[in-house]
């Protein structure tokens, strides 16, 4: 009985023992599961997920907008070439004027009485002129028969080349006053619009030195438009390629000039390239002195990309962009930045077009670090 009890109790411990066991073991192998599930858990988390980008192709053409002032293609004052007084003015402020229209009549008494002065001059000169022919000729016949020497007749001649030369000269005094009093009246030097008329009748009008402007002409059936290149720009500006013109006075409207010419040098203070846009305006809509935006689509000289801005990176070592490999990892590679759209960026060089490239790269990104690229989103 007492064999029974002790055999009993053997076992029940031995099973006891064994459920223990049993309990100890599948804690720690459960313990075992759950921390190798922790380490690959964490192993990839730390792996970031990443939103990858191609680069997109930039413009075959590039517009620059640069300011510009227009400006009349011919612009001129006009200024009295004589003294005298305003008679009579026959254009005002605004008026069109054709080219050798009359403007204004300025009265010459001055110029009027040295004129009369030289006319008789001239008459005096004529008489003189026709008595020393009459002379030398009267001579020419008494050398003949040697009634008056030799000395006499070249004496003749001699005065007679004397009086034909002042009448030359009396003749060119009368044609130069003439002229001059021709000055009197004003006429237009092209054709164009009157921007100023600072005269009025009975004015005294001055000339040289302290002449005053008169009027003021400007051609506007062209107008010239100066405009400033960046020097980066200055080989893709040639002449002969087209602009676009706007104008706040004229929303979503936009006039087409043609680059005329350049000034074939960078200005060493500004570093641009000094060009002239010609524009047509027959109809006279566009006006001298305006402010106009120059819209200028150059040819690219080479292939250029852009990239949004959150895919750029700025660093001490420069600018750089996130490139993940086929192996996963990552490759930090330098760009070089062409202009600003604003929301994306100009890459002139650096970026191949085939690129898997990080949006909103995190800062401690490195050079060499696994990443995982997240499914594009379905449409």
């Amino acid at each position: 009985m007492s064999n029974r009890k002790s055999s009993g109790a053997w076992i029940g411990g031995v099973l006891l023992l064994a459920v223990m066991l049993g309990l100890a073991f599948w804690g720690i192998s459960t313990r075992a599961k759950s921390l190798d599930v922790v380490t690959r858990e964490t192993r990839e988390l730390a792996v970031p997920t990443v939103s990858v980008i191609t680069p997109e192709r930039g413009a075959p053409q590039q517009e620059i907008v640069l300011p510009g002032t227009m400006q009349a293609f011919a612009d001129a004052g006009i200024y009295a070439r004589v003294p005298g007084y305003l008679r009579k003015w026959y254009v005002d402020l605004g008026s069109r004027v054709r080219a050798g229209q009359l403007m204004a009549d300025i009265d010459t008494p001055e110029i009027d009485q040295q004129l009369e002065q030289t006319r008789a001059d001239l008459a005096t000169a004529e008489a003189n002129a026709r008595l020393a022919q009459s002379t030398a000729e009267r001579y020419r016949d008494l050398i003949t028969t040697d009634s008056v020497s030799k000395q006499d007749l070249d004496n003749a001649n001699g005065s007679l080349e004397a009086k034909v030369t002042a009448v030359t000269s009396a003749k060119a005094n009368v044609k130069r006053l003439e002229q001059l009093k021709a000055f009197g009246k004003i006429t237009a030097p092209f054709d164009g619009v009157v921007t100023a008329r600072s005269t009025d009748v009975g004015a005294l009008i001055d000339s040289g030195s302290n002449a005053k402007e008169l009027f003021h002409v400007a051609a506007v059936h062209r107008l010239r438009v100066f405009v400033n290149v960046p020097e980066v720009y200055s080989r893709a500006a040639a002449a002969g390629m087209k602009a676009d013109l706007t104008l706040t006075e004229f929303p979503g409207r936009a006039f087409t000039g043609t680059l005329a010419r350049t000034a074939q040098s960078i200005d060493v203070a500004s570093r641009t390239l000094l060009t002239e846009i010609d524009v047509e305006n027959a109809k006279g809509e566009l006006l001298p002195g305006s402010y106009a935006e120059v819209h200028l689509k150059l040819p690219s000289a080479q292939s250029t990309y852009k990239l949004p801005i959150n895919a750029i990176i700025f660093r001490t070592e420069g600018v750089r962009i996130a490139v993940v490999g086929a192996d996963g990892k990552v490759a930090l590679e330098p760009v070089t930045l062409g202009r600003d759209y604003g929301n994306s960026l100009e890459v002139v060089s650096g970026v191949t077009g085939r690129e898997r490239i990080i949006v909103n790269a995190p800062d401690s990104i490195e050079a060499g670090q696994s990443v995982r690229i997240a499914a594009a989103k379905s449409e």
